[in-house]
């Protein structure tokens, strides 16, 4: 049987605490430094700020946004799926915002972080919308004009950066690249 003195076994207790507190250092160095680098620029880190607010309520109309758009391209009809399906804030009553809707949010004098462009490579970008509402592309509207065929039938969708909406169906059936689902709810309910 081999006896290990109480002073052997207290410089390796010593030396597994030095170790851990050297691998906890390392480790919150390693996370901070990646925390510094995902948020490259300020605009970045705002709007990954942004997105982890789930809704906003529009005290001037009682409606409840969705603190982000799907972020992503999306067709009209899977947008309006998209917001039908959604649950968030413990609510199940979402819908794609209608165009008066979407215009009462937009503010020119607003600039609320968001991003734009393709959806594998999207840039820092301001939108002019209120309750600095986290957005990645122009937005669906709830409304659908039906035309006597069904070929000349068309969907609206707002612009924020612009300020308008797109009314023109000369072009359709629209591509959707770009193209975002907001949802919204009273909140009254």
């Amino acid at each position: 049987m081999t006896l290990i003195s109480p002073a052997s076994t207290d410089a390796t207790g010593r030396s597994k605490i030095v170790a851990m507190k050297i691998k906890c250092t390392f480790l919150l160095i390693a996370l901070t430094s990646a925390v510094v680098v995902s948020a490259r620029s300020p605009e970045r880190a705002d709007a990954q700020e942004n997105q982890m607010r789930a809704v906003w309520v529009d005290s001037s109309t009682g409606l409840m946004w969705a603190g982000k758009d799907n972020g992503k391209d999306i067709s009209w009809r899977k947008a309006m799926k998209y917001c039908y399906c959604l649950r968030l804030d413990g609510h199940s009553d979402w819908r794609l915002a209608n165009m008066a809707e979407l215009q009462g949010i937009y503010d020119k004098t607003v600039e609320a972080p968001g991003l734009a462009g393709p959806t594998k490579a999207p840039r820092a970008f301001t939108w002019h919308v209120k309750g600095n509402l986290f957005l990645t592309g122009d937005q669906w509207s709830g409304h659908q004009v039906t035309g006597r065929t069904p070929l000349e039938s068309y969907e609206y969708h707002f612009d924020f950066n612009e300020g308008r909406p797109d009314k023109d169906p000369s072009g359709w059936p629209y591509p959707f690249s770009g193209m975002r689902a907001l949802c919204v709810r009273d909140s009254g309910k």
